[in-house]
């Protein structure tokens, strides 16, 4: 739904923001249907042919990845909103924002791309015709490969997390000095911030989430598989959850045009006493 409602009004096509809004849904879209369809397919099926596996491995890491560095772009949008609003349009031009997109793209695929090399690099061109588990360690040949990719991941969110705190305290500080008019547009503009970084906290829990595989181990059998499940729904479904909030409900724009196209939201159009009165007396 709040992809339908931006592609079917062109009014949020030329705001960098709602664009860099609807490439976080598309980006939370590709991730949940991946980690869905990989989640299904392991308990219906445990093995997967590897060439499968590791192109719905390479999709799931890639948009992982993105979100903390679309979650920073965003911020920074916020920041030129509001401490150079004369300057806006031409810093977060719609050039510039697909620019940007791009290059989350670039940078989110480098740490998957290079583990695929590396399994070309060791593994035989028969590997490729087998079957494997399909988890993101099936990546793994080598041992630093883990260090590597704790060691990007430690990069993405320091940086993500240096962006927010460095943005809000700019805008903050933007806002003790701007008119009336201008410190409620601050103020949202600091809320939307720290939901950010709420997301960011959340989404820091797939960085946890591979730790927590020794102490899974240790469980009852029988609480294995439950233990997964709560896992993979805080991890993966909670934090992507958040973008509807964030955008969808709490803009007033977006909300407006996306209560339209509910049905649910929609108040049923009652005949008004005058016309009842009209059609009472036409019977009579």
């Amino acid at each position: 739904m709040l992809a339908f409602t931006y592609f079917k009004h062109p009014v949020f096509y030329e705001n960098s923001r709602y664009v860099l809004f609807v490439h976080m849904v598309i980006n939370d879209f590709l991730e949940l249907s991946v980690a869905i369809t990989l989640h299904i397919w392991l308990e219906m099926k445990p093995m997967m042919l590897v060439p499968v596996c590791y192109f719905f491995l390479i999709l799931a890491v890639t948009t992982t990845l993105n979100t903390p560095l679309n979650l920073a772009v965003m911020c920074l949008e916020r920041y030129v909103a509001i401490c150079f609003p004369l300057r806006h349009s031409q810093i977060c031009s719609l050039r510039r924002t697909y620019m940007a997109i791009a290059v989350i793209w670039l940078i989110g695929s480098i740490s998957p791309i290079s583990d695929l090399f590396i399994v070309l690099a060791v593994e035989p061109t028969s590997f490729f015709s087998t079957s494997i588990y399909c988890i993101r360690e099936s990546f793994f040949r080598v041992s630093y490969q883990v260090t590597k990719r704790n060691f990007t991941k430690s990069i993405y969110f320091s940086v993500v997390w240096l962006v927010i705190v460095s943005t809000y305290l700019r805008i903050a500080i933007a806002a003790r000095s701007a008119s009336s008019s201008e410190k409620n547009s601050a103020k949202k503009a600091r809320n939307t911030i720290l939901l950010h970084a709420l997301q960011l906290l959340l989404a820091m829990l797939t960085f946890v989430a591979p730790f927590t595989e020794t102490l899974l181990r240790t469980l009852p059998p029988q609480l294995l598989l439950d233990s997964h499940f709560v896992r993979y729904y805080l991890v993966y479904i909670i934090p992507r959850a958040l973008s509807p909030v964030i955008y969808g409900l709490r803009d007033g724009n977006f909300r407006k045009h996306l209560r339209g196209h509910m049905g649910c939201f929609q108040k049923p159009v009652e005949p008004s006493q005058r016309r009842v009165s009209v059609d009472h007396h036409t019977e009579s």
